[in-house]
């Protein structure tokens, strides 16, 4: 999956939500950690949406054990020929560097979607706040060696908190590199709406509002409407 441009991922644990999702999305986030029988939908799926994979871990905002069954489903995963994209935590990948010939590590699975053609997510997920500048210009600059989109989600108290994000994606975007960030949290909110004009490559919303799986998501339909009238130029497959 390319991420030259904006992509609009529908959020969900239930692939039975593809259809609805077809109308405003680009690909499907599918949550494996929020699943019932996930594997079994998995394999099941044959939706018209590529399909990104996240397993998130417990001790990053999600639901799965950190067991090798964690990592096991991802490498299982990116071998459906409807999964693009797969998302690691940067911690679950930095951890591996001294276990890289393990064979439940994260960089298997990232080994693993390599050669399945499938884009590699390194993510952040700070759920405390808002790292500064210069924290948040590393984190974005690791996660972007560790994997082809680095995607930092923080959560901001202030839009000042909002304007740091925004800046320092910017920049990132104009060295080249390809990025995806988000404020979470009322206060943060409009930045899933605004950030791809500072060069975010991805947003992620619910198809069902009550189903957020992030603080302060809009809808899927309302966050497509706001990046279309902000000229927010979509990817094209």
């Amino acid at each position: 999956m390319d991420f030259g441009d904006f992509r609009l991922a529908a959020s969900t644990a239930d692939l039975a939500d593809e259809p609805a999702a077809r109308e405003h999305a680009d690909v499907v986030e599918f949550r494996l950690d929020l699943a019932a029988e996930p594997m079994a939908q998995l394999r099941a799926y044959d939706g018209d949406l590529p399909l990104l994979v996240t397993n998130r871990a417990a001790w990053e905002g999600g639901e799965a054990a950190d067991t090798t069954r964690r990592l096991d489903r991802l490498a299982t995963a990116v071998e459906h020929p409807r999964v693009e994209a797969v998302d690691l935590e940067l911690a679950a990948l930095a951890d591996a560097v001294d276990d890289a010939k393990a064979a439940h590590s994260a960089t298997r699975v990232r080994e693993a979607a390599r050669e399945h053609g499938v884009a590699v997510l390194a993510s952040v997920h700070d759920f405390e706040g808002t790292p500064d500048r210069k924290r948040m210009a590393e984190l974005l600059a690791r996660a972007g060696r560790e994997g082809d989109v680095a995607k930092l989600a923080v959560t901001a108290a202030s839009p000042d908190d909002v304007l740091d994000l925004l800046a320092v994606t910017r920049a990132a975007s104009r060295e080249g590199r390809q990025v995806a960030t988000m404020a979470m949290g009322e206060a943060g909110r409009h930045s899933r709406a605004v950030a791809p004009l500072y060069g975010s490559r991805v947003g992620y919303a619910p198809v069902d509002p009550a189903e957020a799986t992030a603080p302060g998501q809009y809808d899927l339909a309302t966050l497509a409407g706001l990046v279309e009238q902000l000229g927010v130029e979509r990817a094209e497959d």
